[in-house]
């Protein structure tokens, strides 16, 4: 441009010059300018008619949460659809298996049977036999010494004889033995049953015997015991020996070189059985997995005996430096290939796009059609759910569908999830250099992994974005597992006996309380929800439904049940196990860390030893009359509680009445009514549905009560400042600051001593906290017994 601009200058042309600045593309991962060149690429016709209405009709039997998203960005990409660029010009990558012959003839080839087809060959045919039995062999000893003198048995030279004799037919050109004594008789003895002259035999140092080290001249079953044939193992060798991979890539080094040097021939290599059983597991190209399970499965591989021969199919394939299979670049460019009259073939340089790889995993994964077809045929395709970001619509969403439609098969998935986008607190895009990124792992380990979690799921719909502002993840745990962990402490300082406890844990209890009957009634209500919901794979519902119902288990049914259970009542306490076992099994799919603590902590005898191996819980009877009118009684207490707020009357200061508007609720309703709302009588009469009217009358005896209950709760609190715990005695010294204060104690001391936990109280001048309820005073000290 400066060039121009000087040029224009010099012939009196120029009009104007002046800088402009333009968006310009850069690599957004290393800020590089980028340059954007027309090139030629591989497509697949994806717009072509039937391909698109194919895949637009299977569309509408996928089931997509949200929605909306179907018919909107899915559906949209669908009914728009481009054909594909399927290629890529990088060095990584699953190769375009396409090659090209002189003239623009391509053959696209399949399988790696079809690739071995076309290779470029030796012609030539091996056979590999392990020597005749040894010495060493009949006592199972080690001997992998080229020097040493073990010869072969009587017997071994009778086996290698008759296998000299089957040998014949198969017109042996050459025999390259291992030059250790045991195989250079072997390979004599089928020399001259061969009729094959001298030079017609090699020697080989790569076809020796494994050296195991330290264990030679010991027993092979001391060399498995402590390297037993495991793909660790494989690759591990003894002190001063070798490993399985070691001798793996001698025998596949020497067969390559066979192929090199010689044409047309028949060959026979004697060698010993571990080198035998590792060439032609190196000629499959396997890995060493797949080589242990060679010698595990009897009935595809044999492991050679004493003289035993046996054909080696080799041909040259794309192996890395393990000589395992390997169809990535460069190894498969490395590999010769020609046509049936000996023309060579090229492959074409693309690799394949890594979202047609990600398409086709559903068949790529189960290596279909070679193996798993009926598998893939049946049940196992298509998929039963999927989840992933929006963005995948147009990525693996996209691509999973498109390659079920151009194999015949039809949506890849019945269920999908399709999550928004984690943004920071202000909906903007996490980035390092914006600095507004949250370490994960900061917040998991001051959160907990069930934390954050259940914040994805709870805080909006699946499909959209998340603002992350820890202040809602730090709600949500003390909404959840706070006031979850809270009940379970309570719980566990008034626990049952396992056999007292509802039908371990499985069947519905049927208890007489109403309160116990409500909470197991809002149980059968969550399990009948979150299984719905779940079955629809909705997540907001479920989790919000378990977050309420923790909150009425705590801050309604344990706080009212907590004099019970305290007491000892059966009811309440199996009520309380059973709905924290079976909530530990509906949390479990959202919060398994939490779910399966909270099972360790409840489980019987008879349940599963994990939260994650139990059954989904079955509902009892969803009492809806029993929820609605608990939501009455609590919607009185309620505005009864404002009313006493407005009024500024605590609640501890009992009342006479309350007025409401007629009730239909029981009388076990009204009593907790009273009891949440501390006052004597309900009087139901025309006052407005939404309104509560106290009585705000206080009788002396009222007052006095008032004061007792101040009074309870001031010890309590002194209790609690002393480090104790509800199942501690104490003793309690009480002074009174005059007659009034002395009467109200003589008044409700058997009630008062029950309720503070005092086994003992005297009333006596001490050194404690001095307590003024209203007009009283009170000296109080609390000393454990």
């Amino acid at each position: 441009a400066v060039d121009i601009i000087k040029d224009l200058a010099h012939r009196g042309l120029l009009f104007k010059k002046e800088k402009y600045e333009h968006s310009y593309p850069h690599c957004w991962r290393c800020k590089t300018p980028l340059i954007y060149y027309a090139r030629d690429s591989w497509y697949i016709r994806m717009s072509d008619s039937s391909v698109k209405e194919k895949m637009i009709s299977e569309n509408e039997k996928i089931n997509w949460e949200p929605a909306h998203i179907r018919e909107g960005r899915f559906g949209e990409w669908l009914r728009e659809v481009k054909d594909w660029a399927i290629s890529r010009e990088r060095y990584w990558g699953t190769p375009l298996p396409v090659w090209e012959k002189e003239g623009g003839e391509r053959t696209v080839i399949g399988s790696v049977e079809e690739l071995r087809k076309y290779t470029k060959k030796s012609g030539n045919k091996y056979f590999v036999m392990r020597h005749g039995e040894a010495e060493h062999n009949i006592k199972g000893m080690a001997s992998a010494d080229p020097n040493e003198p073990v010869h072969l048995t009587e017997k071994g030279r009778k086996q290698t004889t008759a296998q000299a004799k089957k040998l014949r037919a198969e017109k042996i050109d050459l025999i390259i033995a291992s030059p250790f004594v045991r195989t250079r008789e072997t390979a004599e003895i089928v020399r001259t049953g061969l009729g094959l002259s001298e030079d017609k035999m090699i020697f080989d140092e790569r076809l020796r015997e494994m050296d195991i080290g330290k264990y030679n001249h010991g027993t092979w079953a001391e060399y498995h015991k402590d390297f037993p044939k495991t793909a660790e193992n494989f690759f591990r060798a003894p002190e001063g020996g070798e490993s399985y991979d070691t001798v793996k890539g001698w025998m596949m080094d020497f067969i390559h070189d066979l192929e090199i040097k010689f044409q047309n021939k028949n060959i026979l290599i004697v060698t010993h059985g571990g080198p035998a059983w590792l060439l032609e597991a190196g000629s499959h190209g396997y890995t060493a997995e797949q080589s242990l399970e060679m010698i595990r499965d009897k009935k595809s591989f044999q492991y050679l005996q004493n003289a035993e021969a046996k054909e080696v199919f080799y041909a040259p394939f794309p192996h890395d430096e393990h000589w395992e299979l390997d169809l990535h670049r460069p190894y498969i460019d490395q590999v010769r290939l020609e046509d049936e009259h000996g023309r060579p073939m090229t492959r074409v340089k693309e690799v394949m796009d890594v979202w047609l790889d990600s398409g086709a995993m559903p068949f790529a994964e189960d290596h279909y059609p070679f193996e798993n077809k009926k598998w893939i045929d049946g049940a196992g395709y298509p998929a039963d759910f999927i989840s992933e970001a929006i963005d995948q619509t147009r990525g693996w969403f996209y691509t999973l569908h498109a390659v079920g439609a151009l194999m015949g098969r039809g949506r890849a998935y019945k269920n999908v999830i399709c999550l928004g986008h984690l943004l920071d607190k202000d909906g903007k895009k996490m980035s390092k250099s914006l600095g507004n990124v949250v370490d994960p792992w900061e917040m998991i380990e001051k959160y907990g992994v069930d934390t954050l979690r259940l914040w994805m799921y709870s805080v909006n719909q699946p499909g959209e974005s998340k603002n992350f502002d820890e202040k809602t993840v730090a709600e949500l745990h003390n909404k959840v597992f706070n006031l979850l962990y809270n009940v379970l402490a309570f719980y566990e300082l008034y626990p049952i006996a396992e056999q007292a406890r509802y039908g371990a844990g499985r069947d519905f209890p049927k208890p007489k309380n109403v309160l116990d009957k409500w909470i197991l009634a809002r149980l059968s209500e969550l399990i009948i929800s979150s299984e719905k919901n779940m079955d629809a794979y909705k997540l907001l519902e479920p989790v919000r439904a378990i977050r309420d119902f923790i909150d009425d288990l705590s801050t309604w049914y344990l706080r009212r049940s907590r004099e019970r259970i305290k007491g000892g009542d059966k009811d309440a306490r199996a009520t309380l196990h059973f709905a924290l076992e079976t909530l530990a099994k509906i949390m479990a799919p959202f919060a398994p860390f939490a779910a399966e603590d909270l099972w360790q902590k409840l489980k019987n005898s008879k349940d599963e030893e994990s939260v994650h191996l139990s059954a989904w819980p079955r509902a009892g009877k969803m009492d809806s009359k029993i929820i609605s009118d608990m939501n009455s009684a609590r919607n009185i207490v309620s505005l009864g509680l404002k009313a006493r707020q407005k009024a500024g009357i605590p609640v501890r200061q009992p009342l006479g009445k309350i007025f409401t508007s007629p009730l239909s609720l029981g009388r076990e309703y009204q009593a907790i009514i009273k009891e949440e709302l501390n006052v004597k009588e309900i009087v139901e009469n025309n006052t407005d549905k939404n309104d509560v009217i106290l009585d705000t009358n206080i009788t002396p005896d009222l007052r006095e009560e008032g004061v007792y209950r101040e009074l309870i709760r001031a010890v309590q609190d002194l209790r609690k400042a002393a480090g104790l715990v509800p199942k501690d005695r104490v003793i309690l010294e009480l002074h009174s600051a005059g007659p009034e204060e002395e009467a109200l104690v003589a008044k409700f001391k058997r009630e008062f001593m029950k309720a503070v936990g005092a086994a003992e109280l005297r009333l006596a001048s001490n050194d404690g906290t001095l307590l003024k309820i209203g007009e009283m005073e009170f000296t109080v000290k609390v000393k454990k017994q």
